[in-house]
């Protein structure tokens, strides 16, 4: 092959070096990759000069792609391609401007939850603006023995719902969402712990943003240790900060990460463009 896989020196993340992502993979490529994601959790390709066709086209390589449901931050022409940006254009933002505002796992509020993400950098701010990834692989494996014996074999409940109207809450931007919206978006349950369906690996399968309760726990007690799960996630040894650079692309393994990025303010300006795959049922 004519790249190579460099470990992050950090728990969990790789760069892929010397990888033309623009152009068609040969089978052993696409196979490295694939491992390099399911070894790493995050691969990330540098200086990725490729068009929106190019992303579609290499993300395809994983799977179907989903569509999210704010139909009016599609990139135009390109529904498959999410607008993550905090720019205003005309009055209106151009993208969604707080994706990343919380601990989360992309689309984990579906019946088939996103496989992975893959985020572009298209314009950058100057400072700030870092994303930061968590191994849940890790928080699962060291997960307090009581927190544990409390989750073991319960199921969560994740709704869009339940985080769309908290961060409309805070930011008065985000228009309602129509009944339409809300009814492609119904709450799902979910195992706490979930097994990956291509290493065998039991992962935690809770986040912030989308995991409103834990069926059959009393709501204060399900709340509170939770909230404990949740800080126990993201300690800072269990963290990948990825400090972008122009054109990066970044992979991710929605099934054993969650992040955040909560973005940069006005006058800078931040947008990149996100596909995902669509994952399985989670067991």
């Amino acid at each position: 092959m004519s790249f190579n896989i460099v470990p992050i020196d950090a728990p969990l993340g790789a760069e892929i070096v010397g990888l033309d992502i623009g152009q068609p993979l040969a089978a052993e490529e696409f196979a490295a990759v694939r491992q390099a994601l399911l070894d790493h959790l995050v691969v990330v390709v540098r200086d990725a000069r490729i068009t929106a066709a190019q992303h579609i086209a290499f993300t395809r390589n994983f799977g179907t792609l989903q569509i999210h449901v704010l139909r009016q931050f599609q990139l135009r022409g390109y529904p498959e391609v999410l607008v993550v940006s905090n720019v205003i254009e005309n009055g209106k933002p151009i993208g969604l401007g707080d994706a990343g505002r919380d601990w989360h796992s992309d689309l984990s509020y579906k019946t088939r939850p996103s496989m992975g993400s893959l985020l572009h950098a298209q314009e950058l701010p100057g400072e700030g603006g870092d994303t930061q990834f968590a191994n849940m692989y890790a928080a699962a494996d060291t997960l307090d023995a009581a927190e544990r014996a409390a989750l073991e074999g319960r199921r969560a409940v994740h709704s869009y719902v339940y985080r769309y109207e908290r961060l409309r809450s805070e930011d008065k931007w985000r228009p309602p969402l129509t009944p339409q919206q809300i009814a492609e978006v119904p709450e799902v349950d979910h195992p706490v712990f979930r097994t990956h369906p291509e290493t065998g690996r039991k992962a935690l399968f809770v986040n912030e943003g989308f995991t409103s309760r834990v069926i059959g726990l009393p709501e204060d007690e399900g709340r509170d240790i939770l909230k404990r799960v949740f800080a126990h996630t993201v300690r800072p040894d269990n963290v990948y900060r990825h400090q972008w650079r122009p054109h990066d692309l970044v992979f991710w393994d929605n099934r054993t990460t969650v992040h955040y990025a909560p973005g940069v303010k006005p006058p800078l300006r931040r947008t990149l463009y996100r596909t995902t795959v669509e994952g399985d049922v989670p067991v």
